[in-house]
């Protein structure tokens, strides 16, 4: 397939980069030129604006968009509407708000154009190996952009979960897993490191790491970074609880309300956002401080999240 892919950040020049090595042609474009001409190398096409892109695709168009969730991904569908032809396709694979999925949705159906929402999990070397995604839309559309899913998708890490915007609900139940997920690994890394036992915390998490109960990419990734930095001296204790836009509220926040609506109580993901949000209130040096850094060290592993120290 051709496809245009709009967004080179960190998650979207790793994809274009698969969708390439897995024999796709793909159009890009990038606010900036650095990643553009990376890919432009490794064989994709570089659009000189979004209008260039769009002429650069033979009908019926597929446009990827990997931009930061909230206004600016308003922004570029605004852009691309225009341009844009009834039958033509526009995938959502920012890290959004189903209801912003819904919304936007309504807007383009209305001039004739088709929209797919994928939430995309596996942070950053996922996203170049092979990712899991969750797809929301037609099944018609489904089928039709199938060589794009498996080229980007880890073998079977991929399925049709439902209509427009089932694909980010998904994701958003995810996120709110991953930060549960994640406090109790904080939590049990701080009981061991302040434990009578003196333990040497790599080899605990590396015992961990194969086989146990627990067992999972995120013991594996805390296992990685204290194999590096033994007592996290180079991260901050203040993980971060925002998106990838600094105007956009942080994915367990959507959990934590969506959970209120249905009314269902959610504590684990509720108290894990809490922990996040204080987390510039606890001392960098206390067991609080230490859990904090365990958090913060997985989402670097995995998404480069900026919690290293400069």
């Amino acid at each position: 397939m051709k496809l245009g892919f709009i967004g080179l950040g960190r998650m979207g020049k790793n994809m274009v980069l698969r969708q390439l090595e897995k024999g796709n042609q793909v159009v890009a474009w990038n606010r900036s030129s650095e990643p553009l001409e990376e890919v432009k190398k490794a064989g994709a096409e570089a659009a000189k604006d979004i209008s260039d892109l769009v002429s650069k695709l033979e009908t019926p168009r597929v446009v990827w968009l990997m931009l930061p969730a909230g206004e600016v991904t308003d922004e570029f569908i605004d852009q691309l509407l225009p341009l844009l032809k009834p039958g033509d396709l526009i995938i959502e694979g920012a890290n959004s708000f189903y209801k912003d999925t819904l919304r936007r949705n309504e807007k383009v159906a209305g001039k004739g154009i088709h929209f797919m929402d994928i939430g995309v999990s596996g942070g950053i070397e996922s996203a170049r190996e092979g990712a899991c995604l969750m797809i929301g839309g037609s099944k018609e559309d489904y089928q039709k952009i199938l060589p794009v899913i498996k080229a980007a998708a880890w073998p079977n890490g991929y399925g049709l979960l439902g209509p427009v915007g089932a694909g980010h609900f998904a994701k958003m139940a995810h996120n709110g897993i991953e930060y549960g997920m994640m406090e109790s690994i904080g939590e049990g890394a701080a009981l061991l490191k302040y434990s009578d036992f003196n333990y040497d915390l790599r080899e605990v998490f590396r015992i961990y790491s194969i086989r146990s109960i627990i067992d999972s990419r995120l013991i594996s990734w805390l296992r990685d970074e204290l194999m590096e930095d033994p007592n996290l001296d180079n991260i901050s204790s203040v993980i971060g609880s925002g998106g990838s836009h600094k105007k956009v509220k942080a994915e367990a926040h959507w959990t934590v309300d969506t959970a209120k609506e249905m009314g269902l109580e959610v504590p684990t993901v509720k108290l894990a956002l809490k922990v996040r949000e204080n987390s510039d209130k606890d001392k960098e040096n206390s067991p609080e401080g230490f859990r904090n850094k365990v958090v913060a060290a997985m989402r670097w592993q995995f998404g480069h999240h900026p919690v290293k120290k400069t």
